[in-house]
């Protein structure tokens, strides 16, 4: 897998988030040419300062609801995969800013597609979406990748939204070209350097930290939770596909989410942590007036399974450990590159 990344000119959006910092980390490991293009971290800390990935990858700095610097980055960069990751992924945040988040993940993957349009040799792209664009009925089945797309708060429709464009744009715009697109949904991620406001693992290493109690919401709410690294192998594992693969099955929805036994309540996750970090303790933070937030949901990942041999590798207990560690290890002085480095090398290969 390895020698199929040396080299190659990829593309990821939103690089400087959570998930496009261990991404980029990554694929720079791998050998691959990265080039960025998202906004400035906007956490402080941030992962991205944290790794040193200014000085690693190619970074620029851009609004991807800006179509001219999305059409001037594609070009100058000719990519032969690109990761979109770029979003406004908070829900709470949402209900406060509904149309930054309709402008940003709707509009600016739209702009992303028509930039893509004028490429004429092969490309995978792979849209990242979420688990959060099924119409949630509260069910206890898992959402498979033919269920009905929906979303109450502006987040999930938002990126619901997301999907129908990319359903478009795949149909009207890129049939019979060399540019093969594909969207992924994953689970609930988890993972070292995630410093999102109002997000349950940042908030509870943050509380940790300061030696303050952990603060619980909805210790009852039902989530595929799974380690950061378990997504992004999906993600690169489609994109290799799509590449080598001209079947158009490929280019259509793939859930990446864990195994059954490791959809687990907030509550699980939160006494999960709070085991790897002596003197933690929680305490109820229940706010029925809150905004409305799905209470039960899991995914159904046969598709991802059958179809691109992928499997989670580390389940509920190995992923909440490695989470802490990271976080522990980084509060005691170790180096968040070198600690990010070694749970990558401990993962293996996409």
């Amino acid at each position: 897998m390895s020698g199929f990344w040396e080299g190659r000119r990829v593309l990821v959006t939103g690089h400087t988030g959570f998930k496009g910092s261990w991404l980029s980390l990554w694929l720079n490991g791998l050998g691959a040419n990265v080039h960025g293009f998202a906004l400035e971290p906007d956490a402080n800390p941030s992962l991205f300062a944290q790794l040193g990935l200014d000085r690693s990858i190619n970074h620029a700095a851009g609004d991807i609801r800006e179509l001219e610097d999305v059409r001037a980055r594609v070009a100058a960069v000719q990519p032969e995969v690109v990761i979109h990751l770029a979003a406004q992924s908070l829900v709470r945040r949402s209900y406060r800013e509904p149309v930054e988040t309709w402008d940003v993940n709707v509009q600016g993957s739209v702009h992303l597609l028509q930039a893509l349009r004028v490429l004429n040799h092969p490309c995978a792209v792979v849209m990242v979406t979420t688990d959060k664009v099924y119409e949630n009925r509260e069910w206890t089945h898992a959402y498979r990748e033919s269920d009905r797309l929906g979303g109450h708060d502006p987040y999930s429709a938002s990126k619901a939204a997301t999907e129908l464009a990319v359903s478009s744009f795949r149909s009207s715009f890129f049939d019979g070209t060399p540019v093969r697109i594909a969207s992924a949904r994953a689970g609930n991620v988890i993972g070292g350097g995630d410093w999102s406001e109002d997000r349950l693992v940042p908030d509870l290493a943050r509380a940790l930290a300061r030696g303050e109690p952990v603060g619980v919401r909805n210790a009852g709410a039902v989530r595929p939770w799974q380690h950061v690294l378990e997504p992004l192998s999906g993600y690169l594992t489609l994109a290799r596909r799509l590449l080598e693969n001209d079947d158009p099955a490929l280019r259509s929805a793939f859930n990446f989410g864990p195994q059954p036994a490791d959809t687990r309540t907030v509550s699980a996750l939160v006494d999960g942590a709070l085991s790897h970090w002596p003197g933690g303790r929680r305490v109820d933070a229940h706010d029925p007036t809150a905004p409305h937030e799905a209470n039960l949901l899991s995914l159904t990942i046969d598709r991802s399974a059958a179809m691109l041999d992928w499997r989670p590798r580390w389940d509920f207990d190995r992923a909440v450990e490695a989470t802490l560690k990271w976080y522990c290890q980084v509060h005691d002085g170790a180096s968040a590159r070198d600690v990010t480095l070694a749970q990558i090398e401990a993962f293996g290969a996409p």
